[in-house]
Order: structure tokens, then sequence, then C-alpha cells
């Protein structure tokens, strides 16, 4: 039986699994990882996490896809769909987002499973339009937003994050079917 959802030529995306609560709590306790984070998580708070994806997918029928390595069968990280929690100017929306193990930066793994997503957003899923964010700072996945095709809006503070934090202000990227098709 196939547990993937989407695949790509080295990539699987499914649901997740209860053995990938290791891998997936040693990436997040990973402090490099986790540099535009507010902190790292420990075990129970990646737990905690696992189970709000999990519920996400059991109430809207998608979410942040367990993305493994077709050749190891291995948690590499997290690729997917989500609708933010907060208020802002631009929410309800839906948001792409990705987390990799620090092992696997650099092989071009977060933009092949992106793309496969948004092909799937838009296609499968039907969403009009996708957004993402990301903490000013980190600019290597505002380089991802734009290599996947996604467009600049502007900078916002997130709700979430105090005001004094140098994470709190973010990018706001966005990507519309259209943008998609004439790819």
């Amino acid at each position: 039986m196939n547990p993937y959802i989407l695949t790509t030529e080295r990539l699987g995306l499914r649901r997740w699994n209860d053995s990938d609560i290791e891998p997936f709590s040693k990436m997040n306790q990973d402090a490099e990882v986790m540099k535009y984070f507010p902190k790292t998580l420990n075990e129970k708070e990646s737990f905690a996490m696992m189970q709000r994806i999990r519920l996400h997918f059991d109430k809207y029928n998608f979410g942040l896809f367990a993305v493994e390595n077709r050749l190891t069968k291995n948690f590499i990280g997290y690729t997917g769909f989500l609708i933010p929690a907060f208020e802002s100017f631009f929410t309800p929306c839906i948001e792409i987002g990705w987390r990799y193990k620090q092992e696997v930066w650099g092989n071009g793994f977060a933009a092949e499973a992106a793309n496969a997503c948004l092909k799937y957003g838009f296609e499968d899923l039907k969403f009009d339009k996708i957004v993402s964010f990301t903490s000013c700072l980190n600019i290597n996945s505002e380089k991802l937003m734009r290599r996947i095709g996604m467009t600049y809006v502007t900078e916002f503070e997130h709700p979430n994050i105090e005001k004094e934090n140098i994470l709190c202000p973010h990018v706001l990227y966005q990507i519309y079917v259209t943008n998609l098709l004439i790819r």
C-alpha cells in the first residue's frame, strides 16, 4: 500500500506516523533549524505540535505533510499547508510552510516538496491563493519563496511574537493559481 499522498522524484509526502515523533523532536531541538522561531521545542512540545498537525488534517483534509526521502525512507522534515491561527490583515488564508533537518539542507528538497504542494493545492484542493511568511532575517526561506514563484507583498509584525523581539518583523509572499498556470 502506498503511504504517500504526493510523490516527487526523491520525496514522499504523507500524513504523520507515530515513528515521526523522534526525528521531528530532534529537528525541533536543533538551534540552527529553529533560529528564526522564538524558541526550540522540547519533545513534549513537538508531540503537541504533531497532534495539532494531525487534527488540522482531520478538520480540513490538508495540512503539513511529513516528508521522507523515498530512497532511505527517513523522515527529513515537513512541507504543506495550514490555516494560521492568528489574526492579521491577510487572514484567513492558506499558508505553505516547511521545516527540514539541517543535514539535508542544500539538496533542493524544500523546493521540490513545495512545488509539488503548490501544484496539489491549486489543482486538487482548488485553492485560489497561497501565502507564506517568515522572519525578515530568514533570507534562505525568503529565497525559497521566490524560487517557487511567490511574489513579495509586504512586511508585517507577527502578532504572536513580542514587538521587541528581532524575529517579530516578517515578510509576506503570495502566489495565485494563475501564476502557477503560466510558469
